[in-house]
């Protein structure tokens, strides 16, 4: 046997090392449980994996971003085989690993039932606790057709090898541009096979280190996607390094579906979704109303101040504004479809932006004007997918709080400096507080248009705008819209689920398609940048976030009740009325609760609608002139003077704080 050199290399430590022919990557880490597989020239190996002499190999943790794909991915596997024993006449789609978990789409002739889930899962335990080993090995094309020749799905992917990562989503788990592989499950005492599947890896060395999963649902699924497919059945799961994370992790689901947004709205009489408008399209009840009133009177309050100026644009328009756009040609899958009348082509609005152009282009323009802030409550309309659509969260209609910026390039720096400052600001005062950045910028892709001396401009203004918040800064290349990059907010919520709020585009590309321009101080024509700006994303979408951030319990200023009157007897009522119009006079909104309920169950009632504030009155309170808090907790405060209530309700919300 000759001599190997090899490289050992974690994080900036890097240990030389000398090893026999033969030698593989579970070898260098032996004994170090927590390896699942190895990193080599940048490409992840499985742990069989021989080194070769000049390697650099690098541990991959389970607990590594990459090492959890792998452990989710060897559990899809897992499940698949368990499927295809209990249904052998199970077809197999894709199963890739995604966020905090994994899928497989099955196709089977009846849908899986819960009872089916809980055999499923029993069966992957049974497999877990074989130890089967996961061997790689490379195929060509026409042996793997050979081999899968019963499963149709995967012959297909075999076809589309070279283009997976568009073929797809979770594709790329299964084929790539590289050689085409199968990987084995094979007895660990007799190294029989027992299953087999299509899968570029890596995998963990056995399914005895897979240490703790769980399925989770079954749901319909498209095959690739397309409506135009057959629909197949998806099982989704979780898997974790550790028993205890499996526990935190399905805790923290339940907490989710507590906060579910779609059933606090319902409890809440918020909003619902008819199904006679459609998927996708909501309707906001008198108290959702209330709270969507709030927040935007709050954010055209900080917009005026902020110099802002108030536009208004239709819901359609000519075909012909969005091939000028090019929302058409690069965004057209996501806009309806056209609307023929006066034998012209019209559609509905998906964006703000081309009509906030036209209105820029109305008359002439000097650099005086300049920057021009443009804003706008406008409803646009997305063909979403009924698949993909989410209460309020993912809907095909909502409405943007978009603005459009026209400024000089000289300008551009400090205006993109100050509308994220001024973004930031106005979701701090929505009551988040933890946020990191995403920078979002161009691949190689046909997609992007523009030149690459305007690309590479206004990616550097947004990432200087961006460092001087202090914020994390993460990278997201090819994420960019077709027209320039951007900057997303992504802010945490109460149980630290990240979520994608504000947008800040640079667009060099549109002025130019509009043939935009104004007057310069020297007399010549210049065409100005155009920043677009949407602060909540959508008004539907942030109401959705802020309702499970809250839990429901909205901090006074948004709540649509602030307080529920709830009278000992009847007797009280007429004097908490009074108090209550009291109240309504300094513009609170203050409900009493003269009903026939007993008391304590007004009290539940209250607690139920999550009232920031319980003013109770009984024979006391009347003599005293005075009312008692009971606050969300529990807690009571008695006695307190009329005018002091109403004055300590009036510094709750005047403050935006929490109750």
């Amino acid at each position: 046997m000759s001599d190997v050199r090899v490289t050992v290399q974690r994080d900036s430590e890097r240990e030389e090392r000398v090893v026999t022919t033969g030698t593989t990557a579970a070898d260098l880490f032996q004994g170090e449980r927590s390896v699942v597989a190895a990193r080599v020239a940048g490409e992840l190996k499985d742990l069989a994996y021989e080194v070769a002499d000049g390697d650099a190999v690098e541990p991959v943790e389970i607990t590594s971003e990459d090492g959890l794909n792998i452990l989710r991915h060897s559990t899809a596997h897992v499940m698949a085989q368990a499927v295809q024993e209990l249904f052998p006449e199970a077809k197999l789609g894709i199963g890739p690993p995604i966020k905090d978990g994994f899928y497989y789409d099955f196709d089977v002739e009846t849908p899986f039932h819960p009872d089916d889930l809980k055999r499923i899962e029993k069966k992957m335990q049974e497999i877990q606790k074989r130890g089967q080993k996961f061997a790689r090995r490379a195929v060509a094309d026409d042996a793997a057709r050979e081999e899968l020749a019963d499963e149709p799905y995967k012959l297909e992917l075999i076809g589309l090898k070279g283009s997976a990562a568009d073929a797809a989503e979770g594709a790329s788990a299964e084929v790539g541009a590289g050689e085409l592989t199968i990987y084995d499950n094979l007895d660990a005492k007799t190294g029989e096979l027992c299953w087999k599947d299509l899968c570029r890896g890596p995998h963990l060395p056995s399914t005895r280190a897979i240490p703790a999963f769980k399925l989770m649902r079954s749901a319909a699924a498209y095959w690739r996607g397309s409506e135009k497919n057959k629909q197949l059945q998806r099982i989704y799961g979780t898997a974790w390094p550790t028993k205890d994370e499996l526990k935190a992790h399905l805790e923290f689901l339940a907490e989710a579906e507590k906060r579910d947004h779609r059933k606090l709205g319902a409890e809440l009489d918020l909003f619902s979704f008819p199904e006679e408008l459609g998927p996708g399209l909501a309707v906001f009840h008198p108290k959702g109303g209330v709270v969507r009133k709030v927040m935007e009177d709050y954010s055209r309050q900080r917009h005026e101040v902020s110099g802002y100026e108030f536009v208004n644009t239709p819901h359609l328009s000519k075909e012909r504004l969005f091939e000028i756009s090019g929302h058409l040609p690069h965004y057209g899958e996501s806009m309806f479809p056209a609307i023929e009348f006066d034998e012209q082509n019209y559609r509905l609005k998906a964006m703000n932006c081309p009509m906030h152009n036209l209105i820029f282009k109305s008359r002439g323009r000097s650099y005086r004007e300049l920057p021009l802030r443009l804003f706008e409550f406008g409803t646009v309309y997305r063909y979403e997918k009924s698949g993909v659509v989410h209460g309020l969260t993912r809907s095909r209609g909502f409405t943007q709080d978009d603005s459009h910026i026209y400024c000089t390039k000289e300008q551009m720096p400090e205006e993109l400096d100050t509308l994220l400052t001024f973004v930031l600001d106005l979701l701090r005062d929505y009551g988040l507080t933890e946020f990191e950045l995403e920078l979002s910028t161009r691949d190689e892709s046909d997609k992007f248009i523009g030149s690459d001396e305007d690309w590479e401009e206004a990616t550097e203004a947004l990432r200087q705008a961006a460092e001087k918040q202090g914020l994390p800064l993460v990278p997201d290349p090819g994420g960019a819209a077709y027209y320039g990059p951007k900057i997303s907010v992504q802010a945490k919520d109460a149980i630290g689920r990240s979520w994608q709020m504000s947008t800040l585009q640079v667009d060099f590309n549109q002025p130019k398609r509009f043939g935009l321009e104004y007057t310069a101080a020297d007399g010549s024509k210049q065409q100005p940048v155009m920043l677009h700006r949407a602060l909540f994303g959508s008004i539907e979408r942030f109401f959705g976030v802020l309702l499970e951030h809250y839990a429901g319990a909205f901090p006074a200023w948004l709540a649509p009740v602030q307080a529920t009157c709830i009278p000992i007897g009847d007797a009280h009522v007429p004097y908490l009325q009074e108090f209550a119009a009291q109240a309504k006079a300094k513009g609170l909104r203050i409900e009493v609760d003269s009903s026939s309920d007993r008391m304590q169950k007004k009290i539940r009632n209250a607690q139920k609608s999550k009232v920031p504030f319980m003013i109770i009155a009984g024979d006391e309170d009347v003599a005293n002139g005075a009312v008692s808090f009971r606050y969300r907790d529990g807690s009571q405060k008695n006695g307190i003077p009329r005018e002091e209530a109403i004055s300590e309700l009036l510094d709750v919300v005047e403050r935006r704080v929490q109750v």
